[in-house]
């Protein structure tokens, strides 16, 4: 019998959480470099079938092994299309159209969704009421920290749903990943086979519909950030989203999506020089709040001190 997830995370999971955020918080970076030169599904293709030789490497130093079974690589299939193929190809064409802050803000519906999906088709994370205050709390936060502004920049709202409608896939992509720990496959060996499959996909959509890659026509800026997209914000960072997936849950594992604009935004004035509002801080602690919710230990310890 596989044991139960552990809903309130510890602090590995925890540490965990954090680093993915900040391999995912450099992905609309790299993605709002790529597109300067190189069409959204080539993009996607790279990034998936980068991802998966960095990934079958990773595998094969560890001893293991793909697995044989066809069950397996169906699931791989089903979960590459929802975590991969789908948003990856709605955010990348999304970020074509809109800014990278907006893209992000839109991004963090993806708890409010995995609240919702996972409360109604996974018994053993079913929303409570301080579950949805410490997503809304969490939103807001993020709101804030990006600022409204944001939400104006652009008049293109089809491409604003198709970034909501990658939030809405990684929902569906957090609950069909919980079968991986039932099915007893190894983190590294589950993130190796959903971006190959998701390769065999996309390969064959992106050669059709953007035709052949002129190798030398982008730059080195540009195809360091498509190796950076592969490989940091993709290949090492579904280990880690596996992992906590597989420890924690699909509406915790997806709260990273709240972490990863305060990632951004922290390495931006770490590395790049930028400011450190008033309203970031702000932003920060309403997302902290919101985690603290979420997690409800704090909150249950106070409600019991007070009866």
């Amino acid at each position: 019998m596989t044991p139960a997830i552990n809903t309130a995370m510890g602090t590995r999971e925890w540490i965990m959480l954090i680093l993915l955020s900040l391999r995912w918080g450099g992905s609309f970076f790299f993605v709002g470099v790529a597109v300067t030169e190189m069409p959204a599904l080539t993009i996607v293709a790279l990034r998936v079938g980068l991802a998966a030789i960095a990934l079958w490497c990773i595998a094969w130093a560890m001893g293991l092994r793909p697995p044989k079974q066809l069950q397996a690589w169906i699931a791989f299939l089903g979960m590459g299309l929802l975590n991969n193929v789908v948003p990856f190809t709605l955010i990348v064409w999304g970020q074509t159209q809109i800014a990278s802050g907006l893209a992000s803000i839109l991004n963090a519906t993806t708890p409010l969704f995995a609240v919702v999906v996972a409360g109604a088709l996974l018994h053993d994370e079913r929303a409570t009421v301080l579950k949805i205050i410490g997503v809304a709390l969490g939103f807001i936060g993020v709101v804030v920290m990006i600022g409204l502004p944001a939400m104006g920049q652009s008049d293109s709202t089809l491409a604003q749903l198709a970034i909501v409608g990658a939030a809405l896939s990684y929902a569906f992509a957090g609950v069909y990943g919980r079968r991986f720990r039932t099915m007893g496959i190894n983190p590294v060996v589950v993130a190796a086979g959903q971006v190959t499959a998701s390769t065999l996909v996309m390969v064959p959509v992106a050669l059709t519909v953007d035709g052949p890659l002129d190798i030398a026509g982008p730059g080195t800026e540009v195809w360091a950030a498509v190796v950076g997209l592969a490989v940091l914000s993709t290949a090492i960072a579904y280990v880690l989203y596996f992992k906590i997936l597989e420890l924690a849950g699909a509406t915790n594992a997806l709260l990273v999506t709240l972490l990863v604009p305060v990632s951004a935004i922290l390495l931006g004035a770490l590395f790049l020089g930028e400011s450190l509002d008033s309203v970031h801080f702000v932003g920060m602690a309403l997302i902290a709040l919101g985690f603290s919710a979420i997690d409800g230990r704090l909150w249950q310890r106070r409600i019991s001190a007070k009866v």
